[in-house]
């Protein structure tokens, strides 16, 4: 358990930076990255007007799912085909839908239980290791996603690379950013460019996401937290590193 007036100061902190909007004066919304703390953290950020949290690992998810009520909770890390059942009708928005046999499978278990899931489709943004779809195919791929029955496909999702090279990353933001508002302009609900973790959220937010996933910002320095651990059945996180 962590500082409960520490983590409620931070997110105020945070939250209060992103009142005025991105770059182009839109409302930012916070995710707290909440891999490797318990439900009392969480709820320590809820206190301080966070009302969005993501969860890396699907056994954590499950763990912390109608712990408190009145937030939307989110899927921000990889998922394993085989795992989706478990989050189908119970997570508000899967975020790191990059293979189209996920969301094959998303849109049967969505059929199959009578309701609409939301997703963000991820976009590979030169990361050999890491998930989704290549940037310069998104335009190309990004119908079949869209037309499968069963998803609501709601905007996009990526990760900026480990780079020191600024202008690399600032160049990938502003991509990004022209692939979504293009998505936009020609698809209905398309709503959320979610780019920026603790380490680069200021640039992503100055060029145009709307979304932002932090872990370290709110929790990192603390008594509780952990250093990076192994896989947990096969799932890597796609939102922070360290939580």
């Amino acid at each position: 358990m962590l500082d409960e007036t520490i983590v409620k100061n931070r997110t105020k902190a945070i939250l209060s930076e992103l009142r005025h909007g991105n770059g182009y004066s839109e409302h930012v919304d916070l995710v707290v990255a909440g891999k490797d703390h318990p439900s009392v953290d969480l709820y320590s950020a809820y206190l301080g007007g966070a009302n969005m949290f993501g969860e890396n690992y699907v056994a954590e998810y499950r763990e912390k799912y109608g712990a408190f009520r009145g937030v939307e909770r989110h899927f921000i890390g990889n998922l394993q085909t085989n795992k989706a059942k478990y989050l189908v009708g119970k997570c508000d928005l899967i975020q790191s839908v990059g293979k189209m046999r996920l969301a094959q499978e998303i849109s049967r278990l969505a059929v199959e239980r009578e309701l609409t899931q939301d997703v963000l489709i991820e976009v590979n943004l030169g990361e050999r290791y890491k998930g989704g779809i290549p940037l310069a195919e998104v335009e190309e791929l990004f119908p079949a996603f869209y037309n499968l029955e069963g998803l609501r496909v709601r905007g996009l999702m990526a990760m900026l690379p480990l780079t020191d090279d600024n202008d690399w990353k600032e160049y990938l933001v502003k991509v990004m950013r022209r692939k979504f508002v293009a998505l936009r302009d020609k698809y209905e609900h398309i709503s959320y460019l979610s780019m920026g973790m603790s380490e680069d959220y200021k640039m992503c937010v100055e060029y145009g996401s709307n979304m932002i996933r932090l872990g370290k910002a709110i929790f990192w320095g603390m008594p509780a937290d952990k250093p990076e651990g192994g896989d947990k059945s096969g799932e890597n996180g796609s939102g922070e590193n360290k939580s």
